[in-house]
C-alpha cells in the first residue's frame, strides 16, 4: 500500500515517457541499451531513473559497475508503471476513436441458436450506431464459449453463465432460459414408455429410459446433479456436441433429452418433440454477454457490450 500511495503522488507530476523509460529499463536492465533504444545517453537515462526514485522515496534498482537488478519496490513500481501507461494508452485510443469514429472489428462467439435468438436483436441497433465496426462471428458449441474468452481467441461470447464464473471474466445477463426435458412425438419405444407413465401416480423409470446428453457443458452438469439427487444411474444412449443435435436425435425417436427453451423454440424440429413435465425442474440458464475485463477496456468491445445491454432494455 505504501508504494501505491507514493506512486499515486508521483502520478500527479507524471511524465508518461518517464514511466515508459523505466519499463524499458526494467526489461533490459542495461542503461546503455535503453538509452540507445530511446535515443538518449546512458547518463541521461540514469538521471531520469534517479529522479523517479527520489519522487518515490525508494531505490527501484540496485546497480554497480557490472550489473543492474530490480529491488522488490522496483518490481511493485513496474506493475504500477505498466498499469498507468496502459490506462493512458487506452484513454488516448478512446479520444482518437471518438474523434474519428469507432472503426475496427469485434470478434463474437456464440452457438447457432444464440446467433439468431440473441445476437440478431443486438446487430441491427449496433450497426446503425456503429456502421464502421465489423462483427466477426464464430459459432460452435456454447460449452466452449468461455474457454475461447479465457484463451483470448474472441472478444465477447454469448453463453450461459456457469455456476462458477472465472474472476477474469465479466458477465451481464440478457435473458433466462428454462431447461426442458423433451421426448419424441412419433410413436416409438421411447414415446410408448413415457406415455405409459404420464398422468399416472408412478414415477418414470429414469434408469431404463435412453438419454441423449451433451458431451459437456452446464446443461450436462445440471442433469448429472439431478440424477445424483434421485440416486439414479442414467441410461446414456448417446453423447453429442451442441443442444441442437439433442433436439434432432430426440425427434428421431432415439431417446429423451434436456435442452434450453431458447434452443427448442428456435429449432426447425420443434414440432417433432414434446415437453415432459419433470419435478424437480432443473435450474434455468442465465444467458448473456461475457468478456474479460481487459478486453472491455477496448472502446470497440465496450461499444458492443453497452449496445447489447441497451438493446435488451429496449433503449434503441
Amino acid at each position: 500500500m505504501h508504494i501505491l500511495q507514493r506512486g499515486a503522488h508521483y502520478r500527479l507530476g507524471m511524465d508518461t515517457k518517464d514511466l515508459q523509460l523505466f519499463l524499458h529499463l526494467a526489461e533490459t536492465l542495461h542503461f546503455g541499451q535503453t538509452g540507445e533504444a530511446l535515443h538518449m545517453s546512458a547518463s541521461a537515462v540514469s538521471r531520469k531513473i534517479k529522479r523517479i526514485e527520489e519522487e518515490v522515496g525508494q531505490r527501484l534498482l540496485e546497480r554497480d559497475n557490472r550489473s543492474v537488478r530490480m529491488t522488490e519496490i522496483g518490481r511493485q513500481f513496474q506493475d504500477y508503471a505498466r498499469q498507468s501507461v496502459g490506462q493512458w494508452q487506452s484513454f488516448c485510443e478512446l479520444v482518437k476513436q471518438e474523434k474519428a469514429g469507432l472503426i475496427g472489428e469485434v470478434t463474437v462467439f456464440c452457438s447457432v441458436t444464440a446467433a439468431y435468438s440473441v445476437l440478431s436483436d443486438v446487430l441491427d441497433p449496433f450497426r446503425r450506431r456503429y456502421p464502421d465496426i465489423e462483427i466477426k462471428l464464430r459459432t460452435g458449441d456454447q460449452a466452449d464459449a468461455l474457454s475461447h474468452l479465457l484463451n483470448g481467441d474472441v472478444d465477447i461470447a454469448i453463453a450461459a453463465r456457469p455456476d462458477k464464473l472465472s474472476p477474469r471474466l465479466q458477465f451481464h445477463t440478457l435473458t433466462h432460459s428454462p431447461l426442458l426435458f423433451i421426448y419424441p412425438v412419433i410413436h416409438c419405444a421411447v414415446e410408448n414408455s413415457i406415455r405409459e407413465y404420464v398422468g399416472s401416480v408412478g414415477h418414470l423409470p429414469w434408469d431404463k429410459i435412453p438419454f441423449i446428453v451433451s458431451e459437456r457443458g452446464l446443461a450436462r452438469t445440471r442433469l448429472d446433479q439431478w440424477f445424483r439427487t434421485l440416486s439414479v444411474k442414467p441410461n446414456i444412449y448417446a453423447q453429442v456436441s451442441g443442444h441442437e443435435a439433442i433436439v434432432s436425435m430426440v425427434g428421431l425417436g432415439f431417446g429423451v433429452g434436456v435442452v434450453p427453451e431458447l434452443v427448442l423454440m428456435n429449432s426447425p424440429l420443434k414440432e417433432k418433440v414434446q415437453v415432459l413435465d419433470v419435478q424437480p425442474p432443473l435450474s434455468p440458464f442465465a444467458v448473456g454477454l461475457s468478456a474479460s475485463a481487459q478486453r472491455l477496456e477496448n472502446p470497440l468491445v465496450k461499444a458492443f457490450w453497452e449496445c447489447a445491454k441497451a438493446s435488451y432494455r429496449n433503449d434503441f
